[in-house]
């Protein structure tokens, strides 16, 4: 995508501004799902059981750091309108507090994961063979949440202040440095998932520690104590309330699929797991053009800009759409071969085959619910987004409950599950768009009341 963009001249005002800020976040962002398909393919040299363990234990993590992202989003939103309207200390300030609550709810994750580990991964319906894989990996992998949870709030901070390079370098040192130490850990040392799982720990742990330099520096040059404050505290988590709600109906559906998914067998849950890291790596590069979206869209609003932020909105959904085009001939491309990394298992690999055709038709819609999300999020209007998705994941479980149960085989099975999963995409474009045509999102100032 970058590619094809930086190639293409900015006939349109706000190019260069989204350009700057998506091309380097598309470079961060995918550097994650790639790496993580990286330990994928990894594990998958141990066998189908391993593959799915990882498939269940990734689901549960990934749960974690979405119904945290408010951390990242909330944070780059606030920090932003601060930006905007000429107030960078109080930005930072705002950021700090952001790295103290992330510490604090990253330690308290621990706490509680560890214990209901075991529940957890049956309640993903995790087969007798597949659990004890995804205990293992689940269980060591969440000593990395204090780090995960910095390293989300550190990027929210730096991407406010219209910095978007910082966390490409850091993510793809972090997570070239996760893929090399994996392969490690599990052929060299021959720790199997463990392997894969410390590797995550260490990994994390060295961008925590990037960031926080990164910010404490920002913050003693502009003169704002690194010390929290309880009021700091409650702002930056009562302003994250709102996400929290909406990450928390997204995650939802994600799990569902999962579940759903097991249940089917453990080479669909396998196939699963393969197919939803590529969509993830499909909507993590889209989700640049969204995440530049709060940056742009918060700095516009809190210099009072409606006019400007009316017309990079429109920019961005048109950059949405042509990226999902993109995607959706680059995924047909590479469907015959997509599966050759991960797996030996003819099975496994008709059902990654089958699964990739829907995650390619859905790109383009994918495009628009991106950009939009990330539009909204940018102009603080959370509730409204905590409002939307709940409606969307409630039109959503009907529809992953009963398809895949009408179909005649497992492949039919899973192509009903990625159908049920493109009904919940179609039914947040239209919640979004319909709320982005208003006018009641358009609130100017350094702060949303």
């Amino acid at each position: 995508m970058a590619t094809l963009l930086s190639a293409a001249p900015f006939r349109h005002r706000h190019d260069r501004e989204i350009f700057a800020l998506a091309v380097p976040t598309f470079f961060a962002l995918i550097a994650e799902p790639l790496f993580l398909l990286t330990d994928a393919a990894i594990v998958g040299s141990l066998g189908t059981q391993a593959l799915g363990g990882l498939g269940v234990a990734g689901q549960v993590l990934l749960t974690l750091a979405a119904v945290c992202i408010f951390l990242a989003y909330g944070t780059t939103a606030a920090v932003a309108r601060k930006f905007g309207a000429g107030d960078i200390p109080g930005g930072i300030r705002d950021g700090v507090h952001g790295l103290w609550l992330a510490l604090l709810l990253g330690i308290a994750a621990i706490g509680i994961g560890w214990p209901l580990g075991p529940w957890m991964v049956d309640l993903l319906g995790a087969s007798p063979e597949v659990a004890p894989y995804a205990l293992t990996y689940l269980r060591i992998s969440l000593l990395s949440t204090p780090f995960l949870l910095v390293v989300m709030a550190g990027t929210g901070v730096l991407r406010g202040l219209q910095d978007a390079r910082t966390p490409l370098v850091v993510a793809v040192a972090s997570y070239a440095g996760n893929a090399a130490l994996c392969a490690v850990l599990v052929f060299a040392f021959d720790w199997g998932i463990a392997g894969s799982a410390w590797s995550t720990v260490i990994a994390q742990g060295a961008g925590a520690f990037w960031y926080t330099a990164a910010i404490a520096r920002s913050a003693r040059s502009r003169g704002v104590s690194l010390l929290p404050t309880a009021s700091g505290l409650r702002t930056s988590a009562s302003a994250g309330f709102a996400l929290f709600l909406r990450s928390v109906s997204m995650r939802v559906v994600a799990l569902v699929t999962t579940a759903v998914a097991a249940r089917l067998g453990d080479e669909s849950i396998a196939a699963h797991q393969v197919s939803y890291n590529i969509w993830a790596l499909l909507v993590f590069a889209m989700d640049a053009i969204a995440i530049a979206g709060q940056s742009i869209v918060g700095r516009y609003l809190g210099a009072g800009d409606v006019r400007g932020t009316r017309d990079s909105t429109r920019r961005m959904v048109e950059w949405g759409v042509m990226s999902g085009l993109v995607f959706t001939v680059l995924v047909f491309l590479v469907l015959p071969w997509a599966h050759v990394p991960f797996t030996s298992d003819p099975q496994v690999a008709a059902l990654i085959t089958v699964s990739l055709v829907v995650v390619a038709l859905m790109q383009p819609l994918s495009g628009v619910t991106m950009v939009l999300d990330g539009v909204l999020m940018g102009a603080g209007d959370q509730r409204y987004l905590a409002w939307a998705s709940l409606w969307t994941m409630l039109a959503f479980l009907p529809f992953a409950l009963v398809l895949p149960r009408l179909a005649v085989s497992d492949v039919w099975g899973l192509v009903g599950l990625w159908t049920a999963f493109s009904v919940w995409i179609l039914a947040r474009a239209v919640t979004l768009g319909l709320r982005a045509r208003g006018e009641a999102w358009l609130v100017t100032g350094a702060t949303r009341p």
